[in-house]
C-alpha cells in the first residue's frame, strides 16, 4: 500500500484517537492529583516522541490509569516538580534498559500477577473517583474510600451526582447501541454531559486550564530527599511503565497482520518519551490499550496515526482551552470509574480460574488496593512461585490391586522429596511378600526419593516379597543408581513397551547410600 493510502487511513484515525485522548488525559492526571495540564502534555509527548521513535508502529502512547496511584503517591512525598524530575530519570533507565535489550525481560513477569496489578489499581482508581462522581473528595486509601462509600452515597448531593450518573450511563450502553468507532464512547458521555450542564446552568467544579498553557509548565526539579528514598520511585515508574507498555505491544501485535514489534526499540521509544514527558512538567507515559485498540480498529496503518493524534492535542490546547474548561470534573471522575473497573476484566478472571491460577490473581489485585503496589506485586509474585513449585513437585501415585498376581504402581509426574511421605504412605498400604511392578513416568527424580524409593525396596524385599521397576519416560532411576547413588544393574530394555526394566538387586544388611 502507498505511503499516501496509507495517510488516507492514518488521518481519521489519529482523530478518532484524539478524542479518546483528551478525555482521559484529563481525568488521569485529576485522579493523580498533578495539574490537569500535565495529562495534556504526555498525551502530546507520547503521541509525537513515543510515536515517531515506536517499536510497535500502531500502539498509541500516553498518560494510563495504571500508573495513577503511583503517580499520586509519588507527588504526595515529592511534590510534582520532584515527580517530574523522577520520571525524567525513569525514562533514562527504560531507554538504558532498551539499549541493553533488557526489554523482554520485563516479559518474564507472570501475566497473572500484571493482569492482577492492573486488577488493584483499577480497584483503587473506581474507589477514589467514585467520591468525585458523587460530589465529594477522595480519601487517601482505597480501605478509607470503601468504608466511607456508603456515607457518601447517603449523604446530600449535588448536580455533580447526576452527571456523574448521565456519563457512566452512556459509557456503558453507547458501545452496545451504536456500532462506529468514529464516535468514541468517552467522547459522547463527555460531550453531553457538559452541555446538560451548561445548559441547566449547574454549579459544580469544572476543568481549570492556565491561560498561557507554555508559561504554566512545571519544570522538574530533583527532590530535596535522600537517594534511597528517591531511587524506589524511579525504578517502580520505569518498571511498571516498561511493563505496561510492552505487554500492550504484545496485545496489539494480536490486532493486526501488519510488521511486529521490536520490543526492545519501543522499550526505547518509551523512555525518550517519559524523560522528555519529565522535562516539561507531563506525567509518565506508556502505551495505552484503549488508545491503541482504537487506532487499530479505525483502520491506522502506520505510525503516523499516533504522531498526528498528538499533534491534535497540542493545536487543541493552545487554541480551544475554553471548550476543555466547560467540561464538569463530575463527567471525568465517572469516566475513571469505568475505566479502572474495566482494569477488572471477567474474561481474565474466567480465563485464571480455568487454570487454576485465581489465587495469584486475587492476591495481587488485593494487596495492590490493601497496601502498596510493590508490596501487592511481591505477594502476587511470591504466589506465583508457590503454584509453580507446587506444580512442578506434583506427582501422582497409583495403586492397583493384582489381576495376575503382579501388584503395579505407577508413579507418574515430578518425583521429589517433598512427596517423599505420601509415597512412603502409599507403598506401605501394599501386603508383604507380593511381586510388585513398578512403573515410573517421570520428568525428574532427586535423590531423596531416589532413596526413598531404595530403602522400601530393601525393606519389602527383606519381608520375602520381589520389585521390578520399569521407567516408561526419562531414565532418571537408572542414571540416579549408576551415578553412585545405588548400585543398580545394567538397564534390560522392554522392546513391546519402549521402557527400561531394572531387576534390583537383594537387600543388603548395610544402609544404602
Amino acid at each position: 500500500m502507498s505511503a499516501l493510502a496509507s495517510f488516507r487511513h492514518d488521518i481519521p484515525s489519529s482523530i478518532v484517537v484524539f478524542l479518546i485522548a483528551i478525555p482521559l488525559s484529563l481525568g488521569i492526571a485529576a485522579a493523580s492529583g498533578a495539574p490537569l495540564l500535565s495529562g495534556l502534555i504526555a498525551a502530546v509527548v507520547g503521541g509525537i516522541v513515543a510515536g515517531a521513535l515506536s517499536g510497535a508502529p500502531l500502539q498509541v502512547s500516553g498518560p494510563a490509569a495504571g500508573l495513577t496511584g503511583i503517580v499520586a503517591g509519588t507527588i504526595a512525598e515529592f511534590g510534582f516538580a520532584g515527580t517530574a524530575a523522577i520520571v525524567t530519570v525513569a525514562g533514562l533507565l527504560q531507554i538504558l534498559l532498551g539499549i541493553t535489550r533488557l526489554g523482554r525481560a520485563a516479559l518474564a513477569l507472570s501475566p497473572t500477577v500484571v493482569h492482577g496489578m492492573l486488577a488493584g489499581i483499577g480497584l483503587v482508581i473506581a474507589l477514589s473517583q467514585v467520591h468525585v462522581a458523587l460530589g465529594g473528595e477522595p480519601q487517601s486509601s482505597a480501605w478509607a474510600n470503601l468504608r466511607d462509600l456508603p456515607g457518601r452515597v447517603a449523604d446530600h448531593h449535588s448536580g455533580s451526582v447526576l452527571l456523574g450518573a448521565l456519563t457512566m450511563t452512556l459509557l456503558l450502553l453507547w458501545s452496545r447501541l451504536v456500532k462506529t468507532t468514529l464516535l468514541p464512547a468517552t467522547l459522547v458521555a463527555v460531550v453531553v454531559a457538559t452541555v446538560v450542564a451548561t445548559a441547566v446552568g449547574a454549579d459544580v467544579e469544572r476543568v481549570d486550564l492556565p491561560a498561557d498553557p507554555l508559561s504554566a509548565l512545571i519544570l522538574p526539579r530533583w527532590p530535596d530527599s535522600p537517594l534511597w528514598e528517591v531511587v524506589p520511585a524511579v525504578v517502580t515508574i520505569a518498571l511498571v511503565a516498561s511493563v505496561e507498555s510492552l505487554l500492550s505491544a504484545v496485545a496489539v501485535d494480536r490486532m493486526h497482520h501488519g510488521p511486529r514489534a521490536n520490543l526492545d526499540r519501543e522499550l526505547i521509544a518509551q523512555g525518550a518519551a517519559n524523560a522528555v514527558s519529565g522535562t516539561l512538567g507531563g506525567l509518565p507515559v506508556t502505551g495505552v490499550i484503549v488508545r491503541s485498540s482504537a487506532n487499530v480498529a479505525a483502520g491506522a496503518r502506520t505510525r503516523a496515526s499516533a504522531i498526528l493524534h498528538g499533534l491534535w492535542i497540542a493545536g487543541f490546547v493552545m487554541a480551544g482551552s475554553v471548550l476543555l474548561e466547560m467540561i464538569p470534573m463530575a463527567a471525568l471522575a465517572a469516566v475513571l470509574v469505568v475505566v479502572g473497573l474495566r482494569l477488572v476484566s471477567l474474561a481474565q478472571i474466567r480465563t485464571y480460574a480455568r487454570h487454576r491460577e485465581l489465587p495469584i490473581y486475587v492476591i495481587t489485585a488485593v494487596g495492590v488496593a490493601a497496601t502498596d503496589l510493590l508490596i501487592g506485586v511481591g505477594l502476587g509474585m511470591a504466589t506465583a512461585v508457590f503454584f509453580m513449585l507446587r506444580r512442578l513437585a506434583r506427582c501422582d501415585i497409583q495403586v492397583t490391586e493384582p489381576k495376575s498376581g503382579t501388584w503395579l504402581v505407577s508413579i507418574t509426574g515430578t518425583l521429589a522429596f517433598v512427596a517423599c511421605g505420601r509415597l512412603t504412605r502409599r507403598l506401605a498400604t501394599l501386603p508383604p511378600g507380593q511381586h510388585v511392578a513398578l512403573e515410573l513416568h517421570l520428568d525428574y527424580l532427586d535423590h531423596g526419593a531416589y532413596e526413598t524409593i531404595r530403602d522400601w525396596q530393601a525393606s519389602y524385599t527383606r519381608a520375602g516379597g520381589t520389585v521390578q521397576v520399569s521407567e516408561v519416560h526419562g531414565s532418571w532411576f537408572h542414571r540416579a543408581g549408576t551415578d553412585g547413588l545405588g548400585t543398580g544393574k545394567r538397564p534390560v530394555r522392554c522392546p513391546a513397551q519402549g521402557s527400561v526394566r531394572y531387576e534390583l538387586p537383594p537387600p543388603r544388611s548395610t544402609p544404602i547410600p
